[in-house]
């Protein structure tokens, strides 16, 4: 079925996904966490449907457009938490027409984005649970300190419309432990001021198996461990065998002895390096490097004979395999029975 695939195509094997789904809602199970997985990574009502069957709580969305697509799309997704700042009077409407449909949470991490939000649901009959952003060594949105985030626990169970629900952070790579100090620290400033903390969610693939850490995490956010990819395997947190999400491509083109061309470029590997070396990893020949893309070629280079022909078909493990998932209309799904089905990648391109 795989020889009959145009190309390049985007591949997932449906077997590799669905263990490690269950892999970390195993992990998750023994340590009383939550599982929340983070949709953008596949961005398919098929897998999210298979993350609540093996005991998500619901999904995590950055985009209102992502989750809006996901809920139209799969019936057994209730609960949506979206981790970005709402702003602007057309997502507030979005967001509003979005919490009829399913129990809804966002983040804040200032007064303004606040603000806006209680105008939206202040008249709502149920209040919009909105949890605190922390910044805890990431360095992009959240409030920079406890004490910052406990003074905005408190303007968001002020105001009209809105429920302090708990306290939200993506730490950066390799910093799970400063990330629970900090987030330990603004629990107990905000229990210290009378309101009770009862999520504590965090996030990250790279760190999936020290979610758990210091005990104060009540919910874990993993994204790319649904597929992983060749910078996770990087990283020591999956293996090859472990990756569900190949790019297949055909080679158009062998110029020179030692280097030959493939038609899947920066719109289908993206750019992405990561802190690697190539666009990605061949699979089986370890001697080639992906040193070049276009927009629709891919350069494949190899000290010595690259030994491949124009019409040869190679596997690629790509780094980050969340941007190549939004880069395409469909990918085509390996079954457990050895059928190739291809879905339709139903939030693709769902950026506001």
């Amino acid at each position: 079925m795989l020889d009959e695939l145009d190309t390049p195509a985007v591949l997932v094997d449906l077997a590799i996904a669905t263990a490690n789904i269950r892999r970390f809602q195993d992990f998750a199970d023994r340590r009383g966490l939550v599982t929340r997985p983070h949709i953008k990574t596949h961005k398919l009502p098929q897998l999210a449907r298979l993350q609540i069957e093996a005991g998500a709580v619901g999904i995590t969305c950055q985009k209102i457009g992502e989750a809006e697509a996901l809920v139209a799309a799969e019936p057994a997704i209730h609960d949506v938490l979206l981790t970005y700042n709402v702003m602007g009077a057309a997502k507030l409407a979005r967001l509003v027409a979005l919490s009829d449909w399913v129990r809804l949470s966002v983040v804040a991490d200032s007064r303004s984005v606040v603000d806006g939000l209680s105008s939206a649901f202040a008249s709502r009959p149920n209040p919009l649970i909105v949890l605190v952003e922390c910044d805890t060594g990431g360095q992009r949105c959240g409030v920079t300190s406890p004490a910052a985030a406990a003074d905005l626990a408190a303007a968001i169970e002020e105001a009209p419309g809105l429920c302090f629900g708990g306290l939200m952070t993506y730490p950066a790579a390799g910093k799970a432990a400063d990330a629970a100090a900090f987030l330990a620290e603004a629990k107990r400033l905000i229990e210290a001021g009378g309101l009770s903390v009862d999520v504590v969610t965090s996030g990250g693939t790279p760190d999936i198996w020290k979610a758990e850490t210091a005990g104060v995490i009540t919910e874990y956010r993993p994204g790319t461990y649904v597929y992983n990819d060749r910078s996770l395997v990087a990283r020591g947190v999956a293996t090859p065998a472990d990756c569900a999400l190949t790019v297949l491509a055909t080679v158009v083109s062998v110029p020179t002895p030692n280097r030959a061309i493939v038609d899947a470029g920066s719109k289908v590997l993206t750019s992405d390096l990561l802190g690697l070396i190539g666009y990605g990893e061949v699979l089986g020949r370890p001697d080639i490097t992906i040193d070049q893309l276009s927009e629709e070629h891919g350069r494949l280079v190899s000290d010595g004979p690259i030994g491949l022909a124009v019409g040869d078909r190679v596997r690629i493990l790509p780094n980050h395999a969340c941007v190549v998932t939004n880069m395409v209309d469909a990918v085509s799904v390996l079954q457990l029975d050895g059928r190739v089905e291809t879905w339709p990648v139903v939030a693709r391109g769902r950026v506001t």
